[in-house]
C-alpha cells in the first residue's frame, strides 16, 4: 500500500515541473526577484525592469519533462519558441518590427531643443562612445568573431533598439544576452555610472553651475527632424530605419497640428510595445541559455562598454574645458551615452547632490540626445564595415 502511494505520488510529481528545478533556475529567479525589488524599492526604470524581471522569473520555472517543446521547459518559453502570443512578441523584436516603433515613441516626447541650442555638447555625444570599440576590441581577443564582437560593442552605445538592430544584423544567434545586457544595463545606470563620475572628476568640478540656454524657435524645431532624416538616409543607410521613426515621431509633436497622432506614440503605443518588449527579452533568460561562459562574457563586455563609455564622456567634457571660456560641468559628459533620459537624470543627480543649486537635466540632455546620433552613427559605421545593409 505504501508503495503504491509513493508510486502515486511520484507520478503526480512528475506531471509537474518541480523534478526539473535546478540551482541555475533559482539564481536566475533570484536575478528577476532582484531587479523588480530595484523597480520599486530604488525607481530603477520600472517600466523595463518590472516586464524583464518577472518574465525572468517565469522563465525560469521549469515545465514538466515530457511537454512538446523538450525536457524541463517553462510554458512561457514554450510559447515563445512554438507559437501564441509571446512567440509573435518575440519576432517583433527578431524581424525588427519593435525597434522602429520604439524609435517612434521616443522622437514623439522628446524635446530636441537643448541640442540645436547648445551645439558643442554634440563633442560629448562622440566623447562618449569609446566604450563601443573598446568592448569590440576585447571580444575580437576573448575568441568571437568580428561580426559578434561588433555588435557587442553597440550594448556601449546604451541603446537598447539599436543594439537589437545592429545584433540581428550582425549577430542574431547572440540576440538575446545583448538584448538582455543593453537593456539591464540601461535601467542600472544609477548604480554603474556615478561612482566613475566621481572618480574622474573633483568636487569643484562637479558644482560647476550652468547658464539658462537660448530659446529655440519652432521653425528650428521643424526644420531638425527633416534635416536630420534626409542626412541619415543619405549617409547612414544602414541605421536609416531607426532614425528615421525617430524624426517623424519628433516631427509630428513638433508641428502642433497633430497632437493626437503625438499622443498616441508618445503614450498607449509605447506603453504597448514596452510590455512585448521587455516580455521578450526577459524570456530569453531562462538559465540553461542565460548561464553560459559566452553570454556572461556578453554580460561583463557590455559593463565594461558602459565603464569605458561614462568615462570617455566624461574625460571629453574636461578636455573641452581647456579651450572653452564659460566652463561646462564635466557630469554633463556621462550623459553623452544615448539613454535618454536615463543617462541625463543620473549626471543631474550626482551634479545636485554636490550643489543643490545646480540643474543640469536641461544641460545634460543636449549631449544625451547627441548620444542617439553618436550610437546610430556608430551603428551605421560598423553594420557598413562588416557588410550588413
Amino acid at each position: 500500500m505504501l508503495e503504491q502511494t509513493l508510486n502515486f505520488l511520484q507520478a503526480l510529481l512528475d506531471q509537474t515541473g518541480a523534478v526539473n528545478f535546478s540551482l541555475g533556475n533559482l539564481l536566475m529567479i533570484m536575478i528577476g526577484c532582484v531587479m523588480i525589488y530595484l523597480a520599486i524599492a530604488k525607481h530603477y526604470e520600472p517600466l523595463l525592469l518590472i516586464g524583464i524581471g518577472f518574465s525572468c522569473i517565469v522563465a525560469n520555472v521549469p515545465g514538466p519533462a515530457d511537454v512538446p517543446g523538450g525536457p524541463a521547459m517553462s510554458a512561457l518559453l514554450y510559447a515563445v519558441r512554438d507559437g501564441g502570443l509571446f512567440h509573435y512578441a518575440y519576432m517583433g523584436v527578431e524581424k525588427l518590427i519593435i525597434p522602429p516603433l520604439i524609435f517612434l515613441g521616443v522622437g514623439a516626447m522628446t524635446d530636441f531643443g537643448p541640442m540645436i541650442a547648445n551645439p558643442k555638447l554634440v563633442i560629448l555625444g562622440a566623447g562618449a562612445h569609446l566604450g563601443i570599440f573598446v568592448a569590440l576590441l576585447l571580444a575580437k581577443l576573448m575568441g568571437f568573431t568580428l561580426s559578434e564582437a561588433g555588435a557587442i560593442g553597440i550594448i556601449g552605445g546604451a541603446d537598447g533598439p539599436m543594439a537589437i538592430f545592429v545584433a540581428v544584423k550582425l549577430a542574431p544567434h547572440l540576440l538575446g544576452a545583448i538584448s538582455v545586457a543593453a537593456y539591464s544595463y540601461m535601467a542600472l545606470m544609477p548604480m554603474i555610472q556615478p561612482p566613475v563620475m566621481r572618480l574622474l572628476t573633483t568636487k569643484a568640478e562637479r558644482q560647476i553651475g550652468m547658464g539658462e540656454i537660448r530659446k529655440v524657435t519652432k521653425l528650428e524645431r521643424i526644420v531638425f527632424p527633416l534635416v536630420i532624416a534626409v542626412v541619415v538616409n543619405l549617409f547612414f543607410p544602414p541605421v536609416a530605419p531607426l532614425i528615421t521613426m525617430l524624426m517623424l515621431g519628433n516631427l509630428i509633436k513638433e508641428v502642433g497640428v497633430t497632437q493626437r497622432l503625438a499622443k498616441t506614440a508618445a503614450g498607449g503605443l509605447m506603453n504597448v510595445i514596452i510590455i512585448i518588449l521587455t516580455v521578450a527579452i526577459g524570456s530569453t533568460m531562462a538559465a540553461d541559455k542565460f548561464l553560459t561562459v559566452q553570454t556572461l562574457e556578453i554580460v561583463g563586455l557590455g559593463l565594461v562598454a558602459f565603464l569605458f563609455g561614462t568615462g570617455s564622456g566624461v574625460l571629453t567634457a574636461k578636455i573641452m574645458n581647456l579651450f572653452l571660456k564659460t566652463k561646462i560641468n564635466p557630469l554633463i559628459g556621462s550623459a553623452g551615452i544615448a539613454s535618454v533620459p536615463i543617462a541625463a537624470r543620473v549626471s543631474h543627480v550626482v551634479a545636485h547632490e554636490e550643489n543643490p543649486k545646480n540643474l543640469l537635466i536641461y544641460h545634460a540632455m543636449g549631449p544625451n540626445l547627441a548620444g542617439v546620433f553618436g550610437t546610430a552613427i556608430s551603428g551605421g559605421i560598423l553594420l557598413a564595415l562588416l557588410g550588413a545593409g
